[in-house]
Parts: C-alpha cells; structure tokens; sequence
C-alpha cells in the first residue's frame, strides 16, 4: 500500500516544534532582556500558539493520523469524513496564519523608523494588501462548498457545488510571493545605508535576510502543488475538479499540504530571528562585538550600539525625536563622557515609545537589564558619504542635462535594457494570448479584447501613477515602480492560467501594461534628455530599436521552445514558471536601480535649458504659442501612429491567408519577418539623423506608410505581404521622432507632457475593433482603409512641422544643446560683448550642423555663475545701479580734469552690464 504519511507527518512536526521553540526564546529575549514586549510581539502569540497556527498544523496531523496521504481507495470509510473536516479546517487557517505571521513582521518594520516617509507608506501598502488577500482568500476558503457543510462529506451532495482546493491554493501563490518579496526587500534601503563592523554586517544582512527562505518554501510548495493539479488533470482530463473523492485528492494533495505547513512555520521561525538578538548578545557577547574591527573603538557610537548623532558645539542639544536636551560633548561643566552619555540615556529614557533604530537594534543590551528598544535613538545623521555597506557610492550623480555625449553612454545602456525588457513582455504576451485562445477557444472578439486590455493600461498608468511618481520623486522612482507593478502582472498570469478564465487572463494583461506604461512614462523621456538635446531622436531610436529586438526574439522563443507542447490548460500551468522567472527578474532589476547612480533632471533645470531658446519657443501661430501647439498634435501624431501599429500586427495573419493561401511560410512566419524589419528599420532611422533633420524623416515615414498601406489594398498573393513589410520599415522611426520632437522645449512642463505622450499609445486599444468590423463586412483588403485612414490623420504633425517656419525654427535641434557646467567668463576685447543675433545651426542631420561651437568656446553663450541662474529684471535693474555707483564713485576720486573721462567710461560700464544681462 502506498503512503505519504511518514513524509507529511514527519517533516510536519519538526518543523512546528523548531518553529515554537523560536517563538518560546523570542518571548525569553522579549521579557527579560529587552523588557518590553511590543505590538509585533503579540501579533506572533496570536499567530502561533494560541489559535491559528496551532490549529493549522495540528488539523494537518489529525488528518494524517486517519489516513491522509494514502489513496482515496485506502482510507477506511469511518474516516473519511474526519479527514474531510480536518482538511477543511487546514485550509480555512492557511491564510490567516500567514497574514498574522507578516502583520507581526511589518508592523515590526513600522518601529524600526520614523523619518522614512517613502518605507513607512510602502510598509502600510504591503500592510493593506496583506490582510485584504489574507480576508479575501479566506472567506473563499470558507465558501469553499455551496453549501458549507457539503465540504464534510466524503461524497458530494446532488446539488452541492465545490471548488477545488488545489486550484484554490495555485490562484492565491501570486498573492504570497509578492508579499513575500515585498517584505524582503522593504528594509534594505535603510539596512545598507549604514557603516558597519563587519561582524555586525554579517549578522544585519543574515537576520534581515532569513525572509529569502521563505520565499523559496513559497516557490517549493507551489512547485507541488502544480505537480499534484497535472496529475490530477491527466487523469480526469480536466483542471477543474468537482469531487475530490474520484480526484484522489488525499494522495495528490499530501505533499502540497506539508509544504504549506513548511512555509508557515518557516515564516514564524524567520520573523523571529530579529529578536533573539539582544538574548544572543547577552548570553555570548564576543559573537557580535568584533575588538579587531576599527569601528569599535571606544569613541565610536557604531561600535557601542548607538545611532550616530550630529552634536552641534551649543551645550544642549535637543533630542531629535522628543525635544529633549542632552549634555554636549563641550559642555562648560568638565564631567566625563561615560556622565554625559548616562544623562543623554536616561532623558531618552522618559519616553516608552522612540522608535527603534535598526543599528540600536542590533546593539548590546547594556549591562543593566534596561528597556533596550525604549531608550533607542534614531537618527538620519549618518556620515557624509553614505555608500552601500562601504562599497557602493550612493551619491546623487550630476543632471542628466549636463552630461554631454560620452558621459551619457552609461547611463542610457542601463535605461535601455529596460526598453528590451518590455519588447520581449509584449512579444511574450502576444504569444501567450495566441495559445490561451486556442486552450479556452476564444473568438476573434475576446482575442482583441485581450489585446486592448494591455493597451488599456496607457490609458490610466502614466496618469495615476507615473506623472506622480515622476513629478514627486524622478525618473529612478518611476522605473522601480513600474518594475513592481510589471512583476506583479507577470505573477498574475499564474492564476489566469489555473482558472482558465477569460477574466482573470483580461485582468493579467490590464496588469502588465499598466506597469510597463508606468515604466515607459519616464524610461522614453530619460534617453531623449539625457545628453546633448540634438541627438534626443538618435538616442530614442536606437533605444526602441533594442525594444523591438526583444519583440522578436521573446516570440521566437515562446513558439520554438516554452509554447512548443501546450495544449491544454494544465500544459499551460507549466509556463508558468517563465513569467516566475520573469517576475524575480524585474523586483532583482528594481533593486540593482535602486542603488545606481541614475541622473535625475529637475523642473529648475529644465526651464533653464528651454529659456535658451525662449523667443523661439514662445512664437505664437494661430494665436498659441508654437511649443504647445507642437506638443499637442505630437500627442494626436502618437495616438494615431501607434493605433494603425497595432491594427496591422493584430490583422497581419489574417491578412497573409487572405492575400496567399498556399505560401510557404505561416503567419507566425511573416510576422517574425515584420518585426524583424522593424527592429532594423528603427537603427536605420538612427543612422540617417546624423544626415537629415528629423522632421524630414518622419514626413518620408508617413508617407511610405501610407503608400504601402494603400499598396496592400490593391495588389495580391506575395506582391501584397510584400507592401504590408515595406508598412513595418516605413513605421520603424516614427514613435522616437515624434516623442523626442514633441518634448522639445516644454521647461518644467517636460516630465508632464511625457505623461500625455506615453498615453498616446492607448490609441492600440481601439482602432483594431474598427479594422475587424470592416473586414467582417467588407473583406480583408477594404479593412486596409482604416490603416490608411489612421496613417493620414498621424501625417498632420509632420505636415506642421515642415511647412510652418516658426514651427521649424522650434523643433530643430541645435549643436551642443544642453546645460554645461559653470565656467569663468573669458576676458573679451572691447567691442566684443556685442550681442549676436540668435541663428538656427541646425541646417541638416548631426554631421551638417556647423562644429565651431565647439571649436571656439568663445562663441558659446556666457553662461552665469552659481547662483545667478534665475536671477529677476529687479535684481538686473539692481546691479546695473549697482554698477553706475561704483563708476560715480571712482570717477569723483580721480581730479577734476578726468571728470568728463570718469562719467564716459561709466556710461560704457553700464552698457557692458546691460549686454551680459540680456544675453
């Protein structure tokens, strides 16, 4: 007879037993050393011992104890109903166990610091989500059976109606690992801006990252748990199971089951690492206390536990945190360090609640048994370097305006990898959806609406969440959030998966746009402004061209390989593990930005660079000044653009069988071939702008799309998958030169209108239904006139752009056009300071502009020194008076014979002042 029992059983309580004895030594450290026991401390006691995580393990071994992990077939029937009851009580305690267990943990985070807006917001949003999934899946838990009591039985009920467990538990995964990764990852940024003794390092970095091993038990038991579905569905041909008795459930389910407990416990264990701390520094103090260590001198506040604090040479000090004072070091008095630091301890010992700082956290309990977390201090004073644990320097790097050519190179090759991480979600996608169609047999209705659900995501991500994030905290922010969000879509696939559900894989792909629109609001903006602003369309391209290369190659490698033998749901379910991989790829990217010295631009910044050009931005035409109304029809350009983009991909295949039937090659084929050629073609458009002006390439790219278009509705067979190829090459470089011309000279407004740029690409969720609905009523060629028609409604913009002067003078680019560092003004000839007339160098590509500006820094505009970048017309008129006294005054000190000379020289001081004011 086959069994499980011993595994499930075995392992089961070892690890509840390991698990109690933790809690049992945290309480130990809690009450007699530390002396206090806080919030966390008892959400713990409530997580283990006394109701939820007792229950949940004990009613997994009283269900072993009658015959779970045996086959369905093998267990007596007197126990049936007992191992029934005992599974349904497993699973009603699953997810409140693991919510209290992570509320414990969290609302320990929550003391460890106070001055963290950014992680205190980010611990109450995990906080919230936490316990809304935990209710959530809870009450789904308990609702299992329809009725209740149907959940009991050893058969079901006529009637009666369950859900099954195992798909239950498989749809909640997602839920747990990011919640999982959320909490690993919160205290990071905090941990590693602190200088440490190495001991102590090692031990900050094991204690806080014990929450990795509960993760991979995550990962274990989800591993089990899609075993145990696929051997079930291969055996009754379905995923979707009614009754657990005929599925063999007690033998399938067994291992999933004590994985479960694994990970609970593993949680518990890990959540109470932090706190034994203190107990293991009283009971072996050499283990921590490193004497070697230069950190541990005496005089230093990093080796004696306490938060280093910037003492100002007043004698009383305030307390940062609760207002009150502590005896400086160069008090008048003469009384020794070890008093002054004994009065500053118990001042901070009349408040109960200070937060705890993480580095006092760690520090010795003292040798008196004293309330170590109520006379903690926390303090952001921490040395002028902050570096990653010594090693990483964390300094904000210079503007991304002032970086010229070379110094951007670094930069933009880190942001691009970005672009090609989205090219290869959407061709993944585009994939993914193909198959799940097939599984589910979706029509061609639900299959666009997948679509536009993706593209859905542009429609509200850049505004709700990425002109926020942006405006607020930069360019960095916005790339990390948009990270989270695309791994918290790719997680979602797996659910959408199990359940098979057309809403749930809608929902998924709603999921992902909508981060990978959070990300592309700042990462198309960050390549066209960082560096010189002539080569914003160079970078752009060259940028997207890697972009579509992940497009191609992400299909490739979907279709060859992970989609090759998916044919129903459960093959489906094994795919997850690629948007798994993808997932932890995206929250390891976040962190790797997180500490990068990636260049912000500030609004400030910004205004300065486009006041250069101020007279030729502002130029009105039809009464709005020419910048805006460039922006607002680059808006309407990209709308367009990316809607008939989106109307061919989605057509192409149907297009291809209609023209030729009998081709060699299928659809997917074609496609590969379409976006290959796109790839190429945006590296050509790359190339040609060291030649020609960028608006001339978009006017030639408008007007092959269109040709082409038309092509495609009046030829045939291979002549007509020709034109439509010759439509990919002509689209190539449109998306880069209208974003990057459209953003030029928008100031302070720059970061916003990227926000309405990126939400032009929402245009791809429309205009496809349109194409499909004239097709159905007119053929496949005719549905071609809604390409054209979208195409020539886009060429209004470059139309604009080439046919009006004062829209040209704006919108080309200039040589070396961006903010350079300070430099000393050059002594200049009399004569010299006369003020030029502004010209527009850019007469062709990159190559043709004139160089001399480079060549003769003398012809560069003086630039002011710090502090007189913004200075008013008051502040001017002031110095110009400023300067008339100054000459009075040297003149009535000359003799009276040189007056005449005096007051002339004066005039031409003034007008010297007014020319390099007004320059």
């Amino acid at each position: 007879m086959q069994t499980r029992r011993p595994a499930t059983l075995g392992v089961s309580i070892t690890f509840f037993v390991i698990a109690s004895i933790f809690v049992a030594l945290r309480f130990v450290s809690r009450i007699f050393v530390v002396r206090k026991v806080g919030l966390h401390d008892y959400l713990m006691l409530v997580a283990w011992p006394k109701v939820i995580d007792f229950g949940f393990s004990f009613s997994l071994f009283y269900a072993t104890q009658h015959g779970f992990g045996l086959h369905s077939s093998d267990i007596p029937d007197e126990n049936k109903e007992a191992v029934n009851k005992a599974n349904y009580a497993f699973t009603v305690l699953y997810n409140p166990a693991l919510m209290a267990v992570k509320t414990s943990i969290l609302v320990f985070y929550l003391t460890l610091t106070r001055n963290q807006k950014v992680f205190r917001w980010a611990n109450y949003v995990t906080l919230a989500v936490v316990n809304a999934a935990g209710l959530a899946l809870t009450m789904v838990n308990v609702f299992q059976c329809r009725p209740v009591s149907a959940a009991f039985y050893s058969s079901i009920p006529p009637g009666a109606k369950c859900t099954d467990i195992v798909t239950l538990y498989l749809s909640s995964s997602p839920v747990n690992i990011i919640t999982d990764l959320a909490i690993l990852f919160l205290p990071m940024p905090i941990l590693t801006q602190m200088r440490l003794p190495y001991k102590q390092k090692v031990i900050l970095v094991i204690t806080f990252s014990f929450g990795f091993f509960v993760a991979v038990v995550d990962v274990i038991r989800i591993a089990f748990l899609q075993q145990a579905a696929l051997s079930r569905s291969l055996a009754l041909k379905s995923i979707h199971l009614q009754n657990n008795t005929t599925a063999d459930f007690s033998w399938y389910a067994s291992l999933s089951f004590m994985w479960s407990v694994v990970e609970v416990n593993v949680s518990v264990i890990c959540a109470c690492v932090p706190s034994l701390k203190p107990l293991v520094a009283r009971l072996m103090p050499k283990l921590i206390r490193d004497t070697n260590d230069p950190y541990t001198s005496p005089r230093n506040n990093y080796a004696t536990g306490e938060s280093p604090v910037a003492v100002p040479p007043a004698a009383v000090t305030p307390n940062s945190l609760h207002g009150s004072p502590a005896v400086s070091p160069s008090d008048s008095n003469g009384s020794k360090p070890s008093q002054k630091r004994s009065v500053s301890t118990s001042a901070r010992r009349q408040s109960s609640n200070a937060p705890m700082g993480i580095l006092d956290f760690l520090g010795e309990p003292g040798n008196a048994p004293t309330d170590t977390e109520a006379n903690t201090h926390t303090s952001t004073s921490y040395p002028p370097d902050i570096t990653f644990f010594d090693f990483v320097n964390m300094k904000n790097p210079e503007s991304m305006l002032k970086l010229n050519n070379r110094e951007s190179i670094a930069p933009i090759a880190l942001t691009t990898l970005l672009f090609f991480l989205w090219g290869f979600a959407y061709g993944l996608l585009d994939i993914l959806n193909a198959q799940f169609q097939t599984i589910v047999q979706l029509d061609t209705w639900h299959s666009l609406g997948l679509h536009g659900a993706y593209f859905g995501g542009y429609v509200v991500g850049p505004l709700l969440v990425g002109r926020p994030v942006l405006k607020t905290w930069g360019f960095k922010s916005t790339f990390i959030t948009g990270l989270c969000i695309y791994a918290c879509g790719t997680l979602i696939f797996w659910p959408s998966a199990v359940l098979a559900s057309t809403a749930a894989f809608t929902i998924s792909n709603f999921i992902v746009g909508f981060g990978l629109a959070v990300l592309e609001t700042a990462a198309n903006p960050f390549i066209a402004l960082c560096g010189p602003l002539e080569n914003s369309e160079i970078r752009l391209n060259i940028s997207q061209g890697v972009q579509a290369v992940g497009s191609v190659v992400s299909p490739l490698l979907a279709k060859k390989v992970l989609f090759k033998d998916v044919q129903d749901a459960a093959s489906l379910v094994d795919v997850q593990w690629t948007y798994l991989g993808i997932a932890l790829f995206d929250v390891l990217l976040a962190v790797a930005f997180y500490y990068l010295p990636i260049p912000e631009a500030s609004d400030e910044d910004l205004e300065e660079l486009a006041n250069r050009r101020r007279e030729d931005n502002m130029t009105k035409v039809l009464g709005i000044p020419v910048v805006w109304l460039t922006l607002g029809l680059g808006i309407w350009s990209q709308f367009f653009y990316v809607a008939g983009q989106e109307v061919l991909s989605t057509s192409l295949e149907r297009f291809v069988q209609a023209a030729n039937p009998n081709t060699s090659l299928g659809a997917f084929e074609f496609l590969t071939i379409g976006h290959s050629i796109f790839a190429i073609g945006r590296f050509i458009a790359a190339f040609a702008q060291w030649f020609l002006k960028p608006r001339w390439i978009l006017m030639v790219s408008y007007i092959g799309m269109i040709v082409f278009s038309v092509l495609c509705m009046k030829t045939t067979g291979t002549a007509a998958i020709i034109m439509a190829m010759f439509v990919y090459l002509f689209e190539s470089g449109a998306f880069s030169i209208i974003f990057a011309i459209s953003l030029r000279g928008t100031a302070q407004h720059t970061k916003t209108a990227a926000v309405f740029l990126t939400m032009g690409i929402s245009g791809g969720t429309f205009f496809p239904f349109a194409e499909y609905a004239a097709y159905l009523s007119h053929g496949q060629s005719f549905s071609f006139c809604v390409l054209v028609a979208l195409f020539a409604a886009g060429a209004i913009f470059p139309v604009y752009l080439n046919f009006v002067p004062a829209v040209k003078k704006q919108v080309d680019p200039v040589p070396n056009e961006y903010l350079r560092r300070h430099h000393r003004r050059r002594s200049k000839a009399p004569g010299s300071g006369v003020q030029r007339e502004k010209q527009n160098h850019s007469v062709g590509g990159v190559l043709s502009r004139p160089r001399s500006l480079v060549s003769d820094p003398d012809l560069l505009p003086d630039l002011p020194m710090p502090g007189e970048t913004h200075q008013s017309r008051s502040s001017r008129s002031s110095l110009r008076a400023r300067s008339v006294r100054v000459s009075k005054g040297s003149s009535k000190s000359n003799s009276n014979d040189s007056s005449n000379v005096g007051s002339q020289s004066s005039g031409e001081g003034v007008k010297r002042v007014r020319i390099a004011g007004d320059s």
